[in-house]
């Protein structure tokens, strides 16, 4: 037991330690194929690539395997990593090409099909904008998941290079310069899209919203009956006994 907990305490400490380095650091650990760095990165961007990935693909197992791929390739070419713009924003640039490679072999088999065949798309619904909301009440969790839902359904039908600087800069929370960094383009042009992509966004949403509004703030019921009967005996007084 006494060797068991210390050899917990060992890989605690080495994970601290991991965890303090810089990157050109851990980029250095992972080229020496160290498992508690490589553990660290992905943990640290799996979450964020795949959200790139899915905003290029709009199909959940084709950006995992573009992210997987990336990984690959990005392990195999660590030691060019100079610390010039930040390792996650190196890796992102990585799944992105991966991302667009995979879109343009998609392409590719979709030309060889009949124009009248339809490709069905695995949309990507369970955890794009983040955490769990299953905490709460049932009610709230389940009106949450509704407008995820919708949400999810308007980025979807954005135009790919719109839908992609959304989901890097508005859900995955990336700055303008670091999207910039990861697509190779100007900051101007990210903004520009980023702009017509919430517009397009709002245009969308608005019959959605103003449908689910419409049932917003019940006050009926026991809840109406109680105001009523407070709000008559402030004016009248209280019912005089039976």
């Amino acid at each position: 037991m006494m060797e068991s907990n210390a050899t917990r305490e060992v890989n605690m400490m080495q994970a601290r330690d991991i965890a303090a380095l810089s990157d050109v650091d851990l980029a250095r650990r992972i080229g020496l194929r160290d498992p508690a760095a490589v553990r660290l990165l992905t943990t640290r961007n799996n979450q964020r690539l795949f959200r790139a990935a899915w905003s290029i693909l709009g199909n959940r197992a084709e950006a995992e395997d573009a992210v997987q791929s990336a990984y690959v390739s990005a392990f195999a070419a660590i030691g060019s990593f100079a610390g010039q713009s930040s390792l996650a924003t190196w890796l992102t640039r990585i799944v992105i090409n991966e991302a667009l490679g995979h879109e343009r072999a998609a392409q590719r088999r979709r030309a060889r099909l009949d124009a009248a065949s339809v490709t069905d798309l695995e949309r990507y619904r369970e955890k794009l904008m983040g955490g769990s909301f299953e905490r709460g009440e049932p009610e709230a969790s389940l009106a949450i998941k509704q407008l995820r839902g919708i949400l999810e359904a308007a980025i979807a039908q954005l135009p790919a290079e719109f839908r992609t600087v959304f989901v890097m800069r508005d859900v995955e929370g990336m700055t303008v310069e670091e999207v910039a960094d990861a697509l190779d383009t100007l900051p101007a042009t990210i903004k520009t899209r980023l702009f017509r992509a919430r517009r397009r966004l709002r245009e969308a949403l608005a019959p959605e919203v103003h449908a689910s509004l419409t049932g917003a703030f019940p006050f009926a019921g026991a809840d109406c009956a109680s105001m009523t009967e407070r709000v008559v005996a402030t004016l009248f007084g209280p019912p005089p006994a039976a």
